[in-house]
């Protein structure tokens, strides 16, 4: 999109240039030659300059975009590892895993009723900046509009498996059938 509105730019600044360069052959009809040769130079220059600078935009703006695109994956991607190292604790404190219906909300409500994990959840759980780690959030994308992870548990076979996804995006973490999956990520 940022780049079919880069070319729209330059189209019409080419236009707009060149319906310049037209009206003004009528006049340079009327100049003497080292007049009409030093405006040219100077509509010309212009032209380059303003051409010039479209031409860095349509290159640099989508890579912009590409970064941003990857820093926030990247984030979504750190706070699905925040949740897979809760739901590792609150394993290794219960004996399981929180069942799947309101199994994300049981996760929070282990942050902030666990003595251990109230005192230790700022250095264990940190979130990646800009943001600040919250309890609340944890179970959240940071990515607009901020949709809550989807966790199902198979406790039909042993061990019990898990499966976190990301309904923005195709990351998951965990399987529902193979234990060699077991909080084991798709993206590495």
């Amino acid at each position: 999109m940022p780049l079919e509105s880069c070319i729209s730019n330059c189209l019409q600044l080419f236009s707009v240039s060149l319906l310049l360069i037209i009206s003004l052959t009528n006049i340079f009809s009327l100049m003497d030659l080292s007049t009409r040769n030093n405006i040219l130079t100077i509509v010309l220059g212009v032209l380059i300059i303003g051409l010039s600078y479209f031409l860095y935009r349509s290159i640099v703006d989508p890579y912009q975009e590409v970064l941003i695109e990857q820093e926030m994956v990247e984030r979504e991607r750190h706070r699905m590892s925040l949740v897979r190292d809760v739901l590792i604790q609150y394993r290794n404190e219960n004996g399981n895993y929180p069942p799947t219906d309101g199994g994300l909300d049981s996760l929070v409500q282990f942050l902030k009723t666990n003595e251990r994990m109230v005192q230790q959840a700022d250095s264990l759980f940190a979130f990646r900046p800009p943001s600040r780690f919250s309890p609340d959030s944890l179970v959240y994308s940071p990515r607009a509009p901020f949709n809550k992870f989807e966790y199902t548990l198979n406790d039909t076979i042993r061990p019990r498996l898990y499966l976190l996804t990301n309904p923005g995006s195709d990351d998951r973490i965990g399987d529902l059938q193979r234990t060699t999956l077991l909080n084991a990520p798709n993206w590495n």
